[in-house]
């Protein structure tokens, strides 16, 4: 057995997983499907028994055809309610089963450790959860409306006509084995293409994501068309692995139609010379040949939904390889929940590095006291964030450990050692509505006064003032019409309206004016008071009153001290320092 093939009968597996959740929906399809297609099969031999009353001219036994057309109206009505109940199951199922898939892989989206989201495009992951779902979507919808009634009217064409005429029926099972193998031949070789398909698709929405988000920075440096001619050879190579899924696959039709139309055939042969020998009616002929053109009917349909089922395991598999990554190790079963932390923080010989044999932090040893202040500084790519990381344990250390009032935090909850820290990125992140949900975001049930109150201290609360609608003004993820400043004094009014217990700043002003920054640092100092905070900070100048500065490049601390600790030494901070307030008036 072929990879491909084993690959596919693992994600088939998979997927009916999640399908067999749903089996009492399946029963009442296959039922129901059973009611439609047996009753449709039923009314070529009605038609035949029509026909056989139309004995000659003058000679036409009409009581008779008006009992066979009540019947025929009965059954009609009948079948289409049938066949409207097995739609409605099969849409229930369909839908519940991407629901699951698109809430489980969500789910592992909000649990994956960050050096999976950090090394895969985040359109690409879009696209699985919401493209690739919705073709899971189309070929199990096909499937089940299509495949059940499908096979059942095979079955049952083929009894029927051996009721009828064995022998002529023999000629049909001889034929039916080419369709068969001419579909299987081609749906083999679809698979393929079709995963190539969605992952092009994927790679195309991860950059038209990239470029919506960047835009801006995308015309500032004249990248349009270099990104253009990026867009068009992906959405070149689209159209290529499209055109050969789609041209191979829309084979199997018109070649199974070929082998149908010589199974008609072949049963209109050898019945009219049945017909003339007397060995069946001229009724159960037509019964005959209708039955024929019924049984061919579902191979079209059946090697339509192969092919497209080729479409929606490719598909599915992309999503169950989300869903089965390995998420953030568990939390220990003895993690304890942190509370009424002090604030006292050690790293012991932490050892740390992204990718593996590249060390960026290497035996880091540091010893923080309640309600210090820890400024860290140094050159980029030093470990500056990659430290903040490790202490929020958006990372866990290689070696060594990190310890909050003497507790390792690998035995902490992460929740409640995250509900621990306050944090102002230089980079902003607001959600989807209101000011004043935005600002609530770390205290749910905050009151509208203590909102106000965050927002003053944070110097927010005046431009808020005069938005359309205040603090219920609607904006979108990106901020609407805000600036990146603004923006940034709502990330501290969060903060400050929480008080966690320990803080992180990292850049927290990098957007704000002079004379506003001036005003927040003291805001902050007051915020600092009895709380212990790290400041990540490149202007030397919002640093000067940390209790400790350290001094960090390449992963280690060169130098350790307070503001004028450091520049007696004369080291590296006197050289960063001087380098940012040197007089060149000269």
């Amino acid at each position: 057995m072929s990879e491909g093939k084993e690959k596919q009968i693992v994600i088939l597996k998979k997927l009916l997983g999640y399908i067999r959740k749903y089996t009492l929906l399946i029963v009442f399809s296959l039922l129901f499907a059973a009611v439609s297609a047996v009753l449709t099969l039923y009314v070529p031999i009605l038609t035949g028994q029509a026909i056989d009353c139309i004995i000659g001219p003058g000679s036409v036994d009409f009581a008779g055809i008006y009992v066979i057309l009540g019947r025929m109206v009965c059954i009609v009505l009948v079948t289409a309610a049938a066949q409207w109940l097995m739609n409605i199951c099969n849409n229930q199922i369909t839908y519940q089963v991407v629901r699951d898939m698109r809430m489980d892989a969500f789910e592992k989206i909000e649990i994956l450790p960050l050096k999976y989201l950090d090394a895969h495009s985040h359109g690409e992951l879009v696209s699985r959860v919401i493209a690739d779902a919705d073709q899971v979507a189309d070929g199990l919808l096909m499937g089940f409306t299509q495949l059940f009634t499908g096979v059942i009217t095979i079955i049952g064409t083929l009894l029927f006509m051996v009721s009828i005429q064995f022998k002529i029926a023999l000629v049909v099972i001889c034929i039916t084995p080419v369709s068969l193998f001419v579909a299987a031949f081609i749906a083999k070789r679809t698979f393929s293409m079709f995963r190539l398909q969605s992952e092009t698709r994927g790679e195309q929405t991860a950059l038209i994501e990239e470029m919506v988000a960047n835009q801006k920075i995308v015309q500032a440096f004249g990248r349009e068309k270099k990104v253009l001619m990026q867009f068009d050879e992906i959405n070149e190579r689209l159209e290529k692995c499209s055109l050969k899924a789609t041209f191979f696959s829309s084979l199997t039709n018109p070649c199974t139609r070929f082998v149908n139309s010589l199974v008609y055939t072949g049963v209109g042969i050898f019945g009219a010379i049945a017909a003339v020998m007397g060995a069946i009616s001229v009724g159960q002929l037509a019964s005959f040949l209708s039955y024929a053109n019924q049984y061919t009917k579902p191979f079209n349909e059946i090697s339509g939904v192969v092919t497209e089922l080729q479409n929606a395991l490719a598909c599915a598999g992309r999503i169950l390889e989300l869903i089965e990554e390995e998420a953030q190790p568990a939390e220990d079963t003895d993690a304890v929940y942190a509370r009424d932390v002090k604030g006292q923080v050690s790293l012991e010989h932490v050892d740390f590095s992204y990718a593996e044999g590249q060390h960026l932090i290497e035996d880091f040893n540091l010893s923080v006291k309640p309600g210090q202040r820890v400024a860290i500084v140094g050159p980029t790519g030093c470990g500056k964030t990659t430290l903040i990381n490790l202490l929020m344990r958006f990372y866990d250390v290689d070696g060594g450990a990190i310890r909050v009032d003497g507790t390792d935090i690998r035995h902490m909850t992460r929740e409640s050692l995250r509900a621990s820290y306050g944090m102002v990125l230089q980079e902003t992140w607001l959600r989807e509505g209101t000011i004043l949900e935005n600002i609530c975001m770390g205290v749910q049930d905050a009151e509208r006064e203590s909102v106000i109150e965050a927002a003053k201290a944070s110097h927010a609360h005046s431009f808020i003032k005069r938005l359309p609608s205040g603090y219920d003004t609607f904006i979108t993820e990106e901020g609407g019409g805000l600036s990146q400043g603004q923006k940034q004094l709502l990330c501290i009014a969060r903060v400050m309206l929480s008080l966690p217990p320990m803080l992180i700043l990292d850049e927290a002003t990098s957007s704000i004016d002079t004379r506003t920054e001036l005003k927040i640092q003291n805001a902050f100092a007051r915020m600092m008071e009895g709380r212990t905070s790290f400041i990540v900070a490149h202007r030397l100048s919002t640093i000067k009153e940390a209790d400790i500065i350290l001094v960090m490049k390449d992963g280690h601390i060169l130098e350790q001290g307070n503001h004028e600790t450091l520049l007696a030494k004369n080291g590296f901070y006197a050289t960063l320092y001087n380098s940012q307030f040197a007089d060149i008036s000269g």
